[in-house]
């Protein structure tokens, strides 16, 4: 199934007009032609099926024959990550959490971070594609860069954790995490999280956890710490 997004289609649409760009992916890539069923989502949980009544790479337009609401995940996960120092293993980490399940994620900049300017709009991008791949109808959040000390000031309810590498004692989050709850993972840079920012983390609340016995990347943990969640819900 060959899934569309726009975040404006609603419930009252009867009918919908596709942007200039995928008017020409739907009649000269797709092939689609009068008649032809297409799918769209508006990443709240809507799926429309829709006809189209006019294919024409410039103007193609939809009728909505139907509608179908896509139930929740019985849990949230926000996952606060530091950039990585190269961009693109950042990107395969948004990718592959939206593929997983993930409803936010975070860009915190740490101590020991090494890359500080983040580019939202292609990470957006690649969030909405990943999206359509795994055929969600739920579009996570994508939250402006923070510092880690303007974040963790922040008001934070549910489980509250912190992975980090440090020797000390620290609970598996396999064992910890709770089915059916809002769970917070924050997962540090190359460099790991400073010392101060540990012990601020856990002064407000957040538990140190393990994800396993070897040292992970950035973004491998990452993956790691939403795919344990996905499966204690599972």
């Amino acid at each position: 199934m060959q899934l569309f997004y726009n975040p404006h289609i609603a419930e009252t649409n009867t009918e919908f007009s596709f942007d200039r760009e995928e008017c020409r992916h739907i009649v000269k890539v797709l092939r689609k032609s009068e008649g032809d069923t297409i799918h769209i989502t508006n990443g709240k949980g809507e799926l429309f099926i829709a006809e189209i009544i006019l294919a024409d790479v410039k103007n193609c337009t939809a009728k909505i024959i139907d509608r179908q609401l896509q139930a929740p995940k019985t849990y949230y996960l926000h996952m606060v990550v530091a950039p990585t120092k190269t961009n693109d293993r950042y990107e395969w980490f948004l990718e592959k959490v939206t593929e997983i399940g993930v409803d936010e994620i975070t860009p915190v900049i740490c101590d020991h971070s090494e890359r500080k300017v983040i580019k939202t709009e292609r990470y957006q991008k690649i969030i909405q594609s990943a999206m359509k791949q795994s055929l969600s109808y739920y579009m996570p959040i994508l939250n402006d860069p923070t510092t880690f000390s303007d974040f963790i000031k922040k008001e934070v309810t549910g489980q509250k954790f912190i992975a980090h590498c440090e020797d000390s004692q620290k609970m598996s989050l396999k064992r910890v995490a709770l089915a059916d709850h809002k769970i917070t993972i924050l997962i540090g840079p190359e460099g790991d999280f400073s010392n101060e920012e540990i012990k601020l983390a856990t002064k407000s609340g957040y538990t140190p956890i393990s994800l396993g016995k070897n040292r992970l990347r950035t973004e491998t943990a990452a993956i790691v710490a939403c795919h344990t969640v996905s499966l204690i819900n599972s």
